[in-house]
């Protein structure tokens, strides 16, 4: 069974702009050793006290997981490892010639095998497991690396790790040369990818081809630079399609993804494999129809299968049999003629170049059909006030449930937290009041998803202009760029809520980000009732 070394709290917090709490790296800990994870790489012993108490927490948390810290090949970084309690250290020395000469300028290669050498002699005297790893393997003379690996594995080193450091390893190669490593080394091998020529997944899944027993990845493929090999792609490629096995409880997949996303405030691409928002949203009509009657025509796995539920979203693409299970989920009834002048008018709509949001949606399908369904959450009112006095955000709404004004304030971490919190007080005032117990559980839905557009700036908008010069045709569309995406641009944000199980979609739509976010959370309530 093919081991997991997960380095998401070391190599992934070394992502720009992230930085993760105490408080937080044991959460994620928890998260990886419930998502089956061999080796938790908890952080960089030395690198500072909060990074060392980190550790020492997570290796006397009780987990599962082997946990691992990073070091150097120095005595002063061994002991820092060995007193935070860690059960493995990874430890690093350079292997190619321009690491040798950038970290130790007067060292020869064969200096290099002989501290590392005694790093690793020290290490197992203060009882760690070594997993030992070349940096910089990829660039580096593979004969020296044979000549290290043969040393450390001499002084007491348990397993080896082959370094694709700055990402330029292809797969062939990869394959190719742990081969060529496997059949001189009897110890577990393991590699590790970097992704700056986008081939770190495809690199990891041929040296797993290759014979490598191990891989290092992260959630989300964070990391350095344009990041690691990200943990969801690598497991269900090799599973999907290699049949190799791991102990990665897939069905945990997507939950923890979304916890590194929210606690790293790192996002995730929309489109990205796997975990990202679009991955098993569909709106083509061709393939949307296909999708209803069999799942499997345009899904190469089931969305449940790492914890997910499909979408299935409507737009200028969108098909009879999509439009037609939006209408019967809304509780409509339509002809068929009524249903092509639906579409017509959604596909116009979209071939404006504006979203059809979900009260788009509704308005389109009421004119058509002529009716006016009840029961509808309409937002009246919203006030919120915040800001850097020390107080928290406070939001005042209004909202019409079946034609009667309800009211209510509420308190909250953040503006849109405020906001919602009093969104919901009012729910649970009318329920009270009336006794409606559908809408009394609306108070306790689940937000599940959260995306804002993002502003274009002024370099965009000025290259833009540089393309209009050369195209006079395009003079037009400059102003009406400017105002889609400047800093007074409406924006576009999408909220995806769940109550039992079912999981609804909506686009709000302001140049207020806090009025777009409760639109769009209404909109979705309105879905659920």
């Amino acid at each position: 069974m093919l081991r997991i070394l997960d380095t998401t709290l070391r190599d992934g917090e070394q992502t720009p702009g992230v930085s993760l709490t105490v408080e937080q790296k044991l959460i994620i800990a928890q998260a990886l050793d419930d998502l089956g994870v061999d080796v938790i790489e908890a952080g960089t012993a030395i690198a500072g006290e909060e990074e060392f108490k980190a550790i020492k927490e997570i290796a006397n948390a009780g987990l599962n997981a082997e946990i691992c810290s990073f070091a150097r090949i120095k005595e002063i970084d061994i002991d820092a490892v060995a007193n935070a309690d860690a059960d493995s250290v990874f430890m690093v020395a350079p292997s190619s010639d321009i690491h040798i000469k950038t970290k130790f300028p007067n060292k020869s290669r064969d200096d290099i095998i002989e501290m590392s050498v005694r790093a690793v002699e020290y290490a197992k005297e203060r009882g760690l497991i070594v997993e030992f790893g070349a940096e910089d393997s990829s660039r580096a003379d593979l004969n020296f690396v044979k000549s290290l690996f043969k040393a450390v594995l001499d002084a007491g080193a348990d397993r080896l790790t082959f370094t694709d450091t700055v990402g330029v390893l292809t797969p062939e190669k990869a394959e190719c040369i742990m081969r060529e490593l496997t059949s001189e080394f009897d110890v577990p091998i393991a590699f590790h990818g970097h992704n700056d020529f986008g081939l770190a997944t495809a690199n990891t899944i041929f040296a797993v081809k290759g014979g490598a027993r191990e891989i290092h990845v992260t959630i989300n493929g964070l990391g350095e630079r344009a990041g690691n090999a990200p943990l969801e792609e690598v497991v269900l490629t090799l599973e999907t399609f290699y049949g190799v096995k791991t102990k990665i409880r897939k069905e945990k997949i997507y939950d923890t993804s979304k916890l590194v996303e929210a606690l790293t405030r790192f996002p995730i691409a929309l489109n990205k494999p796997i975990v990202g928002y679009n991955a098993f949203m569909h709106e083509s009509g061709i393939h949307t129809s296909a999708l209803l009657r069999n799942a499997k025509a345009y899904e190469p796995i089931p969305p449940e299968m790492i914890g997910r539920k499909r979408a299935i979203v409507h737009g200028k693409h969108s098909g009879k049999a999509s439009i037609m299970r939006l209408i019967e989920e809304l509780g409509y009834e339509a002809s068929g003629e009524q249903v092509k002048e639906i579409m017509k008018r959604i596909k116009e709509m979209e071939g404006k170049g504006q979203k059809v949001m979900g009260s788009d949606l509704i308005r389109i399908i009421e004119d058509v059909l002529k009716v006016k369904k009840g029961k509808k959450i309409v937002l009246k009112g919203l006030n919120v006030v915040c800001g850097k006095s020390g107080t928290s955000p406070h939001a005042s709404i209004k909202i019409s449930l079946n034609g009667e004004d309800v009211e209510a304030t509420a308190l909250g971490k953040g503006p849109f937290d405020a906001s919602i919190r009093a969104l919901k007080n009012a729910l649970r005032e009318y329920a009270n009041k009336s006794g409606d117990k559908v809408i009394g559980e609306l108070a306790n839905v689940k937000l599940v998803n959260y995306k804002a557009n993002a502003i274009i700036d002024d370099k965009v908008i000025e290259y833009i202009e540089k393309l209009v010069e050369k195209n006079p045709k395009l003079s037009g569309l400059v102003e009406k760029i400017r105002i889609m995406t400047g800093t007074d641009a409406p924006v576009d944000v999408i909220v995806q809520l769940e109550k039992d199980d079912r999981v609804v979609t909506a686009i709000g739509r302001s140049t207020d980000i806090i009025h777009a976010s409760v639109e769009a959370y209404i909109e979705c309530l309105n879905k659920l009732i």
